[in-house]
């Protein structure tokens, strides 16, 4: 019997389930969106119990469209929005609060009274991380701070903390009645808690936090059994487990050390594979895990984070309604030859690698009366393409590599004049792969090499293929001038936040 893996890809604006094909291919998929809940400025919550539903809602459509059921899924992998903080009672399965968005610029206090002892980088040769709101860490102190009766709980063992992949992970196999409480080395690496040599929790992380031992899941590699699933999906196992952008690193097949992916979705994330020993950044990067497949040796990435992308474009539709709809941007920006001139900085909370600044703030600078709706559409393109090429020099500073080719992928990919624009500000090669779907499709990968389903990796680069390229354009006097005012519109986002 021809068997299928089921990928679960929980983003930070909506939850997809794809099924994929033993040659990557896609052979059905549903998609679901869910609330952004904004209680203050700055703040950014969604509801745990709503993600969790419309997961259950893509898994049974999925599986309606291919007229699959159970029985012809051979794995489920999960790929999830990282950072994003949920704790929960173990025995009632209820959250005790909203989850909390890696968005979220709520623990700023936190974040720089523990600056103030040692400076940002205090532990970043323990985690690969600087202190900022961004990671799950901080925002567990807050929970456990700000919501009553939450620290006693989690101190008896009740309330128990997971990112996106435990939560889900937890409802699949059983939840209340037995779920498996476990998250992955690239997870894990996004708390601030887990110490990168060790690959497990570092109890002084966990002490000056005050986060209790007993409410944090057990670190298992990417790619493993973990436990089975019930309800939708009975019996099937449940065997890999990747953050967002590392799920899209092991879709891209970037296996080498020097090989790189940058994802356009919400935000912008570019991950180096530096191989099996963390490189620390001079420049602004994280150190994070790329993956670990089973008994293998883990993975190390070097990655750049960028907060907003795809996101300027979602608020040009909801809050200007400059858009109907985020497909609509690039024939609004093509009625324009150029930007005419602005720049749109979309620090809307802070600005992440290479600055790790809270606080910025947005700003759109250079306006005339010449402007009109489709330079600022092209701006907002624009922006996307400048932050990374902002990464990409740091990594290359801090790899010696230079970069000859750029993987890419995510929802905005499609957009070929942000595609070329970005081969022209960096000149180098953008490649788009032919399976586009590229971060479902490595949980997809690490599910089926845990389950025997793909043999090795090698298996996976055979159904890596280009789908299209673009060539740098422009000349390098353009480029120069263009970056230098990029430059100088990102200075004009800092000390805005006293």
């Amino acid at each position: 019997m021809t068997k299928f893996i089921a990928a679960i890809d929980q983003g930070t604006t909506s939850t997809r389930c794809i099924v994929f094909d033993h040659s990557g291919n896609v052979v059905a998929m549903d998609q679901q969106e869910h609330t952004q809940i904004y209680p203050k400025p700055g703040w950014v919550e969604h509801d745990p119990l709503e993600i969790w539903f419309r997961t259950g809602e893509v898994l049974q459509n999925a599986l309606r469209k291919s007229a699959l059921t159970s029985e012809d899924i051979a794995a489920i992998g999960v790929t999830n929005q990282r950072e994003t903080t949920v704790v929960w009672d173990r025995t009632t399965g209820m959250p005790y609060y909203n989850a909390i968005v890696w968005q979220d610029t709520r623990t700023d206090t936190i974040c720089n009274r523990l600056a103030a002892d040692g400076g940002q980088d205090r532990f970043r040769g323990k985690v690969g991380l600087p202190l900022a709101t961004y990671f799950s860490g901080p925002k567990i102190k807050w929970l456990l701070d700000n919501v009553a009766g939450l620290r006693a709980a989690a101190e008896s063992g009740r309330a128990i903390f997971g990112n996106m992949d435990t939560w889900l992970i937890w409802n699949l196999t059983g939840g209340t009645r037995g779920g498996v409480h476990v998250t992955d080395v690239t997870n894990a690496s996004r708390t601030m808690l887990m110490n990168l040599h060790t690959l497990d929790w570092d109890d002084e992380m966990l002490a000056v936090l005050e986060i209790p031992r007993k409410m944090l899941p057990e670190i298992r590699p990417s790619s493993a059994i973990y436990d089975y699933a019930s309800g939708v999906l009975p019996s099937v196992p449940v065997s890999g487990d990747l953050g967002d952008q590392q799920a899209a690193l092991f879709g891209q097949t970037c296996f080498s050390p020097g090989e790189a992916k940058n994802t356009y979705g919400t935000g912008c994330f570019m991950l180096l594979n530096t191989g099996q020993q963390p490189i620390y950044s001079q420049n602004g990067l994280l150190t994070t895990l790329g993956y670990k497949i089973g008994n293998h040796p883990a993975i190390y990435c070097l990655e750049g984070s960028i907060a907003i992308a795809g996101a300027l474009v979602q608020w040009l539709r909801d809050n200007l309604k400059i858009i109907e709809k985020s497909g609509d941007i690039e024939p609004l920006a093509r009625t324009v030859t150029d930007s005419g001139g602005i720049y749109i900085v979309p620090a809307f909370s802070g600005l992440y690698a290479p600055y790790w600044r809270s606080d910025a703030r947005g700003v759109i600078v250079g306006l005339t009366r010449f402007i009109n709706r489709g330079h600022i559409a092209r701006a907002a393109l624009e922006a996307t393409a400048y932050q990374t090429r902002e990464v990409l020099d740091a990594m290359e500073q801090d790899s010696g590599v230079k970069l000859s080719a750029l993987k890419v992928d995510g929802g905005m990919v499609v957009n070929d004049l942000l595609m070329q624009f970005q081969a022209d500000i960096l000149n180098v090669p953008v490649i788009r792969p032919r399976v586009a779907e590229t971060t479902a499709l490595g949980a997809a990968y690490a599910a089926g090499l845990a389950v025997g389903y793909w043999k090795t990796v090698d298996d996976l680069r055979v159904n890596w293929g280009i789908d299209r390229e673009w060539k740098p354009g422009i000349e390098e006097a353009q480029r120069s001038v263009q970056y230098a005012r990029w430059k100088k519109a990102v200075a004009r986002t800092l000390d805005w936040v006293e």
